[in-house]
C-alpha cells in the first residue's frame, strides 16, 4: 500500500517558493523573455524565480492529484498573481516533451491577501471541503503556525526555501501526526 498523501498542500510565496517579498523587493511591470523558464524580470529588484526544487515539487503533488494552493498574507497580491500567471514552470524531469505551464495553472486555490494565515485555511476549507487534517502548508514565518490549532500541519521553511528535502520531510511529519491521530481513535 502506497504511503498516504495529503489531500491539499499550501505554500506561502514569499521566501517560501522565491526568496522575496513580492510587495516591497520588486515592481512592476513584469516580464518574461520569451519562453524564458522560471523567471521574470520586474521593472526594478531582481529577477523573480522559484526556488530550484519547487518545478518538481508542484509536478509531484500534482501527479499525486492533490488540491494544489498559495497561502499569502502580502500586500500586493495583484503583483504576485501576475508573477505566477508569468513564471513558465519546465516539464517534469524525465519528460522533455511536455510543454511547459504557466505557474498558476499549478494551483487550485489562491488566497492571497492581508490577513491571518487563519482565514487563508478556513476559506480554503470552506471552498474544498477538506478536512484540516488532510492539510500540509510550508511557510518561512513562525507566527503562521497559529493555523495548526484548526489541525493543518505546518513546515517551517529555512531561508534555503523549500527543498525536494524539506518537502519529503514534511511529507513524514504529516504522516506520523495523521498515524498517531488514527491510533488514537482505535
Amino acid at each position: 500500500m502506497p504511503p498516504a498523501f495529503p489531500k491539499l498542500v499550501a505554500f506561502d510565496l514569499d521566501y517560501t517558493l522565491w526568496d522575496l517579498w513580492i510587495d516591497t523587493h520588486v515592481s512592476p511591470p513584469f516580464k518574461r523573455n520569451g519562453q524564458e523558464l522560471n523567471k521574470v524580470v520586474p521593472r526594478r529588484g531582481d529577477p523573480i524565480q522559484f526556488y530550484p526544487d519547487v518545478p518538481e515539487i508542484l509536478h509531484r503533488i500534482r501527479k499525486e492529484g492533490a488540491y494544489i494552493a498559495a497561502a499569502s498574507r502580502t500586500s500586493a497580491p495583484d503583483f504576485a498573481q501576475e508573477v505566477l500567471g508569468l513564471l513558465l514552470v519546465p516539464p517534469p524531469v524525465g519528460a522533455p516533451r511536455e510543454e511547459p505551464r504557466k505557474a498558476n495553472t499549478f494551483f487550485d486555490g489562491k488566497e492571497i491577501y492581508p490577513g491571518s494565515k487563519l482565514t487563508h485555511f478556513k476559506k480554503l476549507h470552506k471552498k474544498t471541503g477538506i478536512p484540516y487534517e488532510e492539510m500540509l502548508f510550508y511557510d518561512d514565518e513562525s507566527r503562521n503556525k497559529e493555523v495548526e490549532s484548526l489541525g493543518v500541519t505546518m513546515i517551517l521553511v529555512s531561508s534555503a526555501g523549500t527543498t525536494m528535502e524539506l518537502f519529503e520531510e514534511g511529507l513524514e511529519v504529516w504522516r506520523r501526526k495523521r498515524g498517531s491521530r488514527t491510533e488514537e481513535l482505535e
